[in-house]
């Protein structure tokens, strides 16, 4: 068997957040590996709706999503492309009276974030945006919002880290992890061994399964959401739109493409899944209340992936309560792709100051268990407690 090479950090799970986890890491000169079991930003991270948000976030994501928007601003010299990046501005529709009251809601409360939301009555909703529907009593404009491909973002955060220096290996799926005392011990499945003191959990809809081997059990389900685009049509929608309460959200692209989601598919394997075909009628039936220029356009794709929701809607990000040296950063529950980079780059911060600038304190996985959180440093003894084994990141 091969020496395992030593390096200071191993991530598990080339999405955006352990992408930007392996970034944040490599600038500073950390010796870093990033393993992803298919392709990096194949799952979640690439193949989602596309918003970079942070109106209708919780208020304790603000900070983080706050410290995001100012990376996204900076995109194209962190990764190299801009990812069609746009900051179009991001519109909530309100259906009701009572979900325009929501909106109200929000917007006094997330005062001193830096949204400075706009609330727009009937009357002002037609004037700027004369295609909204007559279902729409109002909405919430959030004017720095926008939205990029994820299908380039996600992949080019794992590709900036490689030129950055960290190594990124693709279709590397782990099959068993141990710790020694020291340090983690990581094996994939083509042979590569690796050492760490520092293992980073960033694996998606999959990361459960990692943290429930290290004493760690977390409620997280999988969810498919359903997705689809359509022909190329005139040009007429210049925000990306959701709607207070859910159901359905959607931009426009520069080439005329509508991007449309809403509900939920299901799943065809462990790595794989589909928009069913309910959820693709009820998007096109609120498509036709909510846009009407959208009324008779073909789709002409439709497709879904594997998210993780944990029961608060809060993402675990931040140490384990049990292993020091195990970072978590996973369930983002289909809102990870704009909040992304800020949390890798928390993670990064953790790993070379001993902790973040922001609080993590509301994503903490202790929350799901009635044990108190591990210091962040690993331990230095000579003990070698073998703690992982027959570990695999599906």
């Amino acid at each position: 068997m091969s020496a395992f090479s030593e390096v200071d950090a191993v991530i598990i799970g080339g999405g955006i957040v352990g992408s930007s986890a392996a970034l944040f890491l490599a600038r500073t000169g950390k010796r870093v590996v990033l393993l992803e079991r298919d392709f990096v930003g194949a799952h979640s991270s690439g193949v989602n709706y596309g918003g970079v948000r942070r109106q209708g976030r919780p208020l304790s994501q603000l900070p983080l999503s706050q410290r995001a928007h100012g990376i996204w601003a900076d995109l194209h010299n962190l990764i190299g492309i801009d990812g069609e990046y746009q900051r179009s501005g991001h519109l909530k529709l309100a259906r009701s009276e009572q979900d325009m009251a929501a909106l109200e809601a929000y917007e006094r409360a997330a005062r001193g974030f830096g949204l400075n939301l706009q609330l727009l009555d009937r009357t002002q909703l037609r004037a700027r945006f004369p295609w909204a529907g007559d279902v729409a009593v109002g909405a919430s404009l959030c004017a720095d919002d926008g939205h990029a491909n994820p299908r380039l973002v996600s992949p080019a955060f794992a590709f900036a880290a490689r030129r950055a220096g960290a190594q990124v290996e693709e279709q590397a799926r782990v099959i068993e992890v141990t710790h020694d005392g020291l340090a983690f011990r990581v094996r994939t499945a083509h042979g590569t061994q690796w050492r760490a003191p520092w293992l980073l959990n960033c694996a998606g809809a999959w990361a459960a399964d990692l943290a429930a081997q290290f004493g760690e059990p977390v409620p997280m389900r999988s969810g498919h959401p359903a997705m689809l685009v359509t022909e190329p049509l005139p040009l007429f929608m210049d925000v990306s739109t959701g709607v207070e309460g859910g159901g359905i959200y959607a931009r426009q692209v520069a080439r005329g493409n509508c991007v449309l989601g809403g509900g939920q598919g299901f799943a065809l394997d462990p790595g794989r899944a589909r928009p069913g075909q309910a959820a693709i009628l009820e998007i096109l039936r609120n498509a036709g209340e909510l846009y009407p220029p959208l009324a008779g356009a073909q789709a002409i794709r439709t497709w879904s992936g594997t998210e993780g929701y944990l029961p608060d809607r809060e993402p675990v990000l931040g140490a384990s309560a049990t292993q020091p040296g195990l970072l978590h950063g996973f369930g983002f529950a289909g809102s990870g792709f704009q909040i992304g980079p800020a949390a890798g780059q928390a993670l990064a911060q953790i790993v070379c100051d001993g902790a973040p600038d922001i609080a993590l304190d509301a994503f903490s996985i202790s929350r799901f268990q009635a044990v108190p959180p591990a210091p962040a440093v690993p331990p230095r003894t000579d003990n070698v407690i073998p703690l992982l084994r027959g570990t695999s990141q599906p």
